[in-house]
């Protein structure tokens, strides 16, 4: 017998000859004895609310957490719990993080827990200054360094996910920067994968894959040519409708995109004004946005990255939001 078996064999006997004892004990009327070691503990985890966003909606309606007020009466500083509370208030079904520097994992886990407001990603804007692209290896080291908090506190918020800006494209020639930040991201990958969160590269004006003073008519192939280059599932796009329909058509982009677009960032522009605008507002074509999402079957999140202000204001937000995307 290979000691497998022999250690299952043992484990059963041992097991079985107990529930033996213990059943000639009560035949022969004695009375088991329990102390309060013996009786059921409730542990902490076994109290705690699981807090989950909405069930069967496509997309999901988020709020960045800058938006919502940090202060009150300005002066007194809002628990991240009661700022969760408002975004709830004016009806978002989740939120996400963009502060994510400012608190502790277990400080973003009790405020969900507290609030019932859901949290789905974490960012941290400090990756304009300590940039995985810099020539300097002690920022791109503290940049890391920023983006692991991030996916430690996504993970204890119950999230899924961090958004990052991964540099500038002056941080030197141009092979060299692209190069610096695949190679800091590669090195975030395993714990990334290891708390299921996904690192998700935004489009912004830092002209980097696109040309920033090119025709308004561009694609996203470079883009897509750097998420693909990590071969990884844990690798993505947090595509920014608004920040680049100065550039490309944001339906063809997400058509482009497909299966990389994981979650969405909207705000409003105006091509013809040259200028940010609410969502709605401005040209930017939403229509042939909902036509694209539903083409390439996108289910996820989208967040609004606009001016906040107090429930009122976000409500207003949430309403817009909902009417873009047509949920």
């Amino acid at each position: 017998m290979d000691d497998t078996r022999s250690s299952v064999n043992r484990r059963h006997f041992l097991a079985a000859g107990t529930a033996s004892v213990a059943g000639a004990a009560l035949a022969c009327g004695a009375t088991p004895e329990t102390t309060d070691a013996d009786a059921p503990q409730e542990s902490p985890d076994m109290a705690t609310t699981v807090v989950r966003p909405p069930e069967g909606k496509r997309i999901l309606i988020s709020v960045k957490l800058g938006m919502v007020p940090g202060v009150e009466d300005g002066k007194k500083t809002l628990p991240l719990a009661d700022r969760l509370k408002i975004a709830g208030e004016a009806g978002f079904d989740g939120v996400d993080l963009d502060q994510a520097g400012l608190y502790t994992p277990e400080e973003a886990r009790d405020a969900v827990q507290s609030s019932g407001v859901f949290v789905h990603n974490a960012i941290n804007h400090d990756h304009w200054k300590m940039r995985l692209t810099s020539a300097d290896e002690a920022e791109r080291a503290q940049g890391r360094a920023n983006i692991e908090h991030c996916i430690r506190v996504s993970h204890a918020a119950g999230g899924s996910g961090v958004l990052i800006v991964i540099g500038r494209a002056d941080d030197g020639p141009a092979d060299e920067v692209v190069e610096r930040s695949r190679q800091e991201i590669k090195k975030l990958l395993p714990l990334a994968a290891s708390l299921g969160q996904m690192i998700l590269i935004e489009n912004v004006w830092n002209k980097m894959f696109y040309d920033h003073d090119g025709k308004p008519e561009q694609s996203p192939d470079q883009f897509i040519e750097y998420v693909d280059s990590f071969n990884s599932p844990w690798v993505g796009m947090y595509y920014d409708i608004g920040n680049h329909w100065k550039y490309g058509q944001p339906g063809d982009w997400i058509r482009a995109f497909g299966r990389r677009c994981v979650k969405l960032d909207a705000k409003g522009f105006s091509r013809e004004k040259d200028d940010w605008a609410d969502i709605g507002e401005g040209d930017l074509p939403w229509a042939d946005v909902r036509k694209a999402l539903d083409e390439i079957g996108f289910s996820g999140w989208a967040a609004a990255e606009v001016e906040g202000g107090d429930v009122d204001r976000l409500t207003t937000v949430c309403q817009q939001m909902r009417k873009a995307f047509g949920v």
